[in-house]
């Protein structure tokens, strides 16, 4: 399995994870996500932020300042504008779906971005989208001091694509074959784990070759081309490409966005085609969906 090489050095300080970030400024790490959109200065190094130490005392000792003006009566512009009507999620055929049916039935259109769950969290965060996917474990009930709500899209089953020409019955089959995966920070790797798991193995015990791809429809195509010898995907992406299906698990499939936004054109849009009877009806002819629940909005409790 391809790992993720180590950022190099930069001038301008030492390179701060999340977590290292949260003790110098003395914070919850939950909070990084908070002060991301408000300005703190970052980089993506594969599905992860880094942080130079020095920028970020910088933009520290201005924040504070600032805060210092405010408290004596100086005027402190701060900007927070609302997200672009963008959705940041991986390429599932439900997404695909929602949009279609958005563009036909709404003036008010969303797009895309490609994303994997860790990856849409963290734009969502960052005010840089408007909805993100969610999948493969209970989704957060805030970001920061900010509550989340969620809409409900579609249950779907989520476990591994092959030919009929490679036995699959369960996980421990795939010792010795070539895997097309997702990253580690992808919420349907989350099921492979559990699955290895309870079969009491892994797959460097399996001796998998695994092979890392960035979305479900390159996992896919990866296997129709014959590069793989299964997909952990979709049951609706494996029917799609004319694969057999050995499911592993079925989780429900959500778009979390801020519930400060339910209001916004765009969201009660979305929200108006999942409720739609067209939209269950394009669910319903897709493997490995059910849309019965497609439209609710539900809150979560937060964690004790």
């Amino acid at each position: 399995m391809a790992h993720e090489p180590s950022p190099p050095s930069q001038p301008g300080g030492e390179l701060l994870k999340s977590a290292e970030v949260a003790r110098l400024l003395r914070v919850h790490p939950k909070q990084i996500y908070r002060l991301l959109a408000q300005g703190l200065p970052g980089r993506r190094v594969g599905s992860e932020w880094r942080f130079l130490r020095d920028e970020v005392l910088a933009w520290s000792q201005r924040r504070e300042s600032g805060a210092t003006a405010q408290a004596l009566g100086s005027p402190v512009v701060t900007s927070a504008p609302d997200p672009p009507p963008l959705l940041a999620a991986n390429g599932d055929v439900v997404v695909e779906i929602l949009l279609d049916c958005l563009a036909r039935q709404h003036a008010r259109l969303v797009g895309f971005v490609q994303a994997d769950r860790g990856a849409a969290f963290e734009h969502l965060a960052a005010g840089a989208v408007l909805f993100a996917g969610f999948h493969g474990e209970p989704p957060p009930s805030h970001v920061a001091t900010v509550r989340l709500a969620r809409v409900h899209l579609v249950e779907r089953d989520v476990g591994l694509a092959h030919p009929a020409t490679v036995r699959l019955r369960s996980v421990t089959d795939l010792a010795r074959k070539r895997l097309a995966a997702r990253e580690p920070s992808a919420g349907v790797r989350a099921h492979l784990d559990r699955a290895l798991l309870a079969a009491g193995t892994r797959l460097t015990t399996l001796r998998t070759k695994v092979a890392v791809f960035a979305s479900h429809r390159d996992a896919a195509c990866a296997l129709v081309r014959g590069e793989v010898d299964a997909a952990l995907t979709t049951a609706a992406w494996a029917e799609r490409v004319g694969m057999r299906f050995l499911r592993l698990a079925t989780e429900p499939y959500d778009l979390v966005l801020r519930a400060e936004n339910l209001g916004r054109p765009e969201c009660v849009a979305v929200c108006e085609v999942a409720q739609s009877l067209a939209f269950r009806q394009a669910l319903g002819r897709v493997a490995g969906y059910d849309p019965s629940a497609s439209g609710a909005t539900r809150y979560d409790a937060a964690a004790p």
